[in-house]
């Protein structure tokens, strides 16, 4: 064994490669780096005399660095062979070093496996989930095009019928001006004033000698016409070329009734894509100054079909500056948390989201209308590996991940408030830079 000195920002092991030797810190500080996507995350810092890393081979023939060690500030580490290791494990407490492999195999074996299942589970139903938010507005489009080909046709029937019924410039004039004056019906009509509407208007189009009245009809009523239209469309028209006049005009009403349901569902389609991408943090730097609300519109937007129905408020401090955050890392909280709210309510209830800025921090508070947590249930929330829910149930994030991402990575705080009726989880993040690799 041999005791090397390190300087910082140079590397001593390498994630991947084979745990060859155990590494015990004797000064100084080095950060655990994993490589996640195409970025380096520090995961864990190593700077109380003692602390280790590696050495994996000594239990296991495959074991390899599971983070690559960076120093962080100048010291020294003692590097032991893991040959050497297993040799004095063997020779001074055999039972221990037995326990110890047979620890890091299942361990390694359960975990792995349990990750997998959980990132896979927890993927399917966020795909699941925005697949649906996406499939509305997107079927809604299909149904709006093809729709728009119907009365596209309608349209081009209609002009070449007043064409042959030799229909004056200033008669066409007139028509264009009726059409501008319609006020499309903004406020949906309950179904019984609709049908209404929709039937003076066909008996006035039937007395008139209009063949189609009920096609006409509903087109005409949706863009708010009245009676009164009707009449000086017929001052303007005479006879055989009212109906052709009464389907160009209707068919324009429907065209651009279809075309702003297009607009509005592909609009909806892109803002759901946007969400995606800034949930996912996509083509972005780990470290960013964001605004928190961001992340939490995005989180919700992927929940939303877990959110039918809660009734979400959102109390949005004016005043809450932008910090220096790992995004992604949040969204992942964010997820946590009110995919949790959602279960505690039963999925019906009061989803409050407040945020506010403190003293030296920025204050995020997640509420619920649920049962409370029981006492027991509340001191045990951030220990590792402890859930209240069932197999296949969550996101696979539980709370003591959460922890760790609010607390080491970020520096701020992370607790539960609870009583009968109501449960805040009250997050606190710093508002000054973090600088955690």
């Amino acid at each position: 064994m041999t005791v090397r000195r390190f300087v910082s920002s140079r590397d001593l092991f390498h994630e991947g490669e084979h745990a060859d030797f155990w590494w015990v810190l004797v000064d100084g500080a080095i950060d655990l780096i994993r490589h996640v996507g195409r970025e380096d995350t520090v995961v864990a810092r190593m700077d109380v005399p003692g602390r280790w890393a590696g050495g994996f081979r000594a239990w296991d023939e495959h074991g390899t660095y599971l983070a690559t060690g960076r120093g962080a500030r100048a010291g020294r580490a003692l590097r032991v062979p893991a040959e050497a290791l297993r040799d004095r494990s063997n020779t001074w407490f055999p039972f221990g070093a037995h326990l110890i492999a047979g620890l890091y195999r299942t361990a390694r074996s359960v975990e792995s496996t349990a990750r997998q299942r959980n990132t896979l589970v927890t993927l399917g139903t966020l795909a699941a989930g925005i697949a649906h938010e996406i499939n509305n507005p997107a079927s809604a489009a299909s149904r709006a095009v093809k729709a728009l080909e119907t009365d596209y046709q309608t349209l081009l029937s209609s002009v070449r019928q007043l064409a042959e019924q030799n229909i004056a410039p200033a008669q066409l004039a007139a028509l264009d001006a009726l059409r501008s004056e319609a006020k499309p019906v903004t406020v949906d009509l309950d179904p019984l004033s609709r049908a209404d509407r929709e039937q003076a208007l066909a008996s006035w189009l039937t007395r008139h000698g209009v063949t189609r009245a009920w096609t006409i009809a509903t087109p005409l009523a949706a863009a708010g016409v009245d009676l009164d239209w009707c009449a000086r469309a017929a001052a303007v028209l005479d006879g055989p070329a009212l109906e052709p006049g009464l389907e160009w005009l209707a068919s324009t009403f429907s065209v651009a009734a279809l075309l702003s349901e297009v607009k509005e569902s592909t609009r909806r389609i892109s803002e759901l894509v946007s969400a995606v991408r800034s949930y996912t943090q996509m083509d972005r730097a780990s470290m960013q100054h964001i605004a928190v609300t961001d992340g939490l519109d995005s989180t919700l937007t992927m929940l939303a079909h877990r959110l039918r129905g809660v009734t979400v408020v959102r109390e949005y401090g004016n005043d809450v500056p932008m910090i220096d955050a790992y995004a992604g890392e949040l969204n992942q909280v964010w997820t946590n948390v009110i995919d949790n709210a959602v279960d505690a309510m039963g999925g019906s209830g009061r989803l409050r989201i407040t945020t506010r800025v403190g003293a030296a921090d920025v204050v995020i508070e997640i509420g619920d209308t649920g049962p409370g947590m029981a006492p027991d249930v509340a001191a045990r929330a951030f220990e590792a590996f402890y859930t209240t829910k069932d197999v296949g149930q969550g996101t696979g994030l539980g709370l003591d991940i959460a922890r760790r991402i609010v607390m080491e990575r970020h520096g701020g705080t992370i607790m539960i408030e609870t009583q009968p009726g109501e449960t805040i989880l009250r997050v606190r993040l710093p508002l000054r830079r973090v600088n955690r690799g």
